[in-house]
């Protein structure tokens, strides 16, 4: 049995099965699990023994032979990869430098060894796509169809999304034989340990295109400005997002489509201040037709409405006329829209509107009436008054 033994540093003969603890025709989920256990019980956080981290060490080096396939047949057939001329040793895999604590984890615990990964998904799902959108108060009261156009990955309609040149086929990674990853051998504080990465040269793939589509480079899909017409559904309102699933860019090698948000930005309206499905606006009337009454068109959303003004009205007063504003966004009803009035009272008089407003207030006993105060409202000196006579 000599020819499938080792010389380790200390001169002594290991048998790589023997030190897991398992058969010859072993497997590598047999291997793997066999290194898992020992690992944990040998670990040198768990067992800090210099005599036990030897033993972890002849563990990891068994099964760095005994997990690789190449190393393992180089093995039975007699030669020990780590010996002398052998092949191996720890500076044909990698050498000691650059190695990092949480690959001497992922090597005990699962994430490290081959077999570990499995190749990446070449197919990956696209991005999303964010667009800001612009609409007046019409259209988000109402809803709208809207034509975008922006740029985003469509399928290469060369190669269908495959990234390869007509009659190839993408081929097994001669680098990681398709397992999409590659295992190296490097020395630690710990000794030897092997880790796991992605391949280099397939990206993880497992697979590479050696004569790629001339339209798409390869990546399955080419760049285009597009154009969509979207529906913008009634009630939307600032800041509002809107979801299209499946509306995005095409992920590469034919993945599926990412989706498309869109941002609602309302814009302002002349008239109108939206406060969540309700309008206001404010009126400004005069004096005399506060007084008498009126009536007076109106331009709403809807059209043009006749609004009566009774007589009498105040500055505050607030008219409202029901489901003339915003659509619900859930589609039950509609907001209201409320005219406030302000009564405007005029500043600057000629003689004659002077003389009969004096004649009005005197025929309404107003001509030596200042006015009437009442608790909390009073006026400005009433104020003053209040205020230094706190003080007392």
């Amino acid at each position: 049995m000599s020819d499938r033994f080792w010389q380790d540093s200390n001169s002594v003969a290991r048998d790589y099965y023997q030190v897991l603890g398992v058969r010859r025709d072993a497997s590598k989920d047999e291997i793997k699990k066999a290194y898992r256990r020992l690992a944990r019980e040998l670990h040198p956080d768990i067992n800090p023994d210099p005599a036990t981290q030897e033993r972890f060490k002849e563990v990891t080096q068994a099964y760095e032979v005994l997990s690789d396939e190449n190393k393992r047949r180089m093995f039975d057939m007699g030669q020990d990869p780590y010996a002398p001329g052998g092949g191996g040793g720890a500076g044909g895999f990698g050498g000691a430098g650059g190695f990092a604590f949480d690959d001497i984890m992922n090597a005990f615990f699962g994430g490290g060894q081959p077999g570990g990964r499995s190749p990446r998904e070449r197919v990956r799902r696209g991005r999303s796509i964010k667009i800001r959108i612009e609409l007046d108060l019409v259209e988000t009261a109402f809803g709208v169809s809207k034509e975008i156009t922006f740029p985003t990955a469509i399928l290469c309609d060369t190669c269908q999304g495959e990234g390869t040149a007509a009659g190839s086929h993408r081929t097994t990674c001669d680098m990681c034989h398709g397992q999409g990853e590659v295992s190296q051998v490097t020395r630690s504080f710990l000794g030897q340990v092997m880790t796991s990465r992605p391949c280099p040269q397939c990206s993880g793939q497992g697979s590479i295109i050696t004569n790629p589509c001339g339209d798409c480079a390869g990546e399955g899909r080419v760049r285009e400005k597009v154009t969509r017409t979207v529906k913008i559904p009634a009630g939307v309102d600032d800041g509002t997002r809107i979801q299209l699933a499946g509306e995005g860019e095409v992920g590469p090698n034919g993945g599926p489509r990412g989706d498309i948000i869109l941002e609602v930005v309302q814009k302002a309206h002349p008239t109108f201040e939206r406060r969540g499905d309700d309008l206001h606006c404010t009126i400004t009337v005069p004096m005399t037709a506060a007084a008498l009454g009126a009536s007076f068109a109106f331009d709403t959303l809807d059209g043009t409405e006749n609004i009566d003004l009774r007589p009498g009205t105040n500055s505050g007063h607030v008219i409202t006329l029901p489901g003339k504003g915003v659509t619900h966004l859930d589609g039950g009803g509609r907001g209201d829209l409320r005219i406030r009035v302000e009564v405007e009272t005029p500043s600057k008089l000629d003689e004659e509107q002077e003389a009969l407003l004096r004649k009005f207030a005197e025929l309404r006993g107003e001509d030596q009436n200042p006015g009437r105060f009442s608790p909390g409202h009073g006026g400005f000196f009433s104020k003053i008054r209040d205020a230094f006579g706190a003080g007392k």
